[in-house]
């Protein structure tokens, strides 16, 4: 089983400035699970990128990611 968890902070952690600020929280419920990142504040534009475009991808990757244990899987960035 994959660690959801760690594949998300892993990803976070190699593009913004300040790795130790990120801390991801697991949260599950009845049929998903809900990660929260959260990042330093300087980072935030980094976690997001233009248009949102790197945070649809971090999102797609940990939903593909899911999809091999057929869980549903919801990112929350803060």
């Amino acid at each position: 089983m994959i660690s959801y968890t760690q594949l998300l902070a892993d990803m976070a952690r190699a593009i913004v400035e300040h790795p130790d600020d990120v801390n991801v929280t697991e949260e599950e419920k009845e049929d998903e699970i809900v990660l929260t990142l959260s990042v330093s504040e300087g980072d935030m534009g980094m976690v997001i990128g233009k248009h949102g475009n790197i945070a649809r991808a971090i999102r797609t990757v940990v939903k593909a990611a899911g999809k091999l244990d057929d869980k549903k899987i919801t990112v929350d960035i803060k």
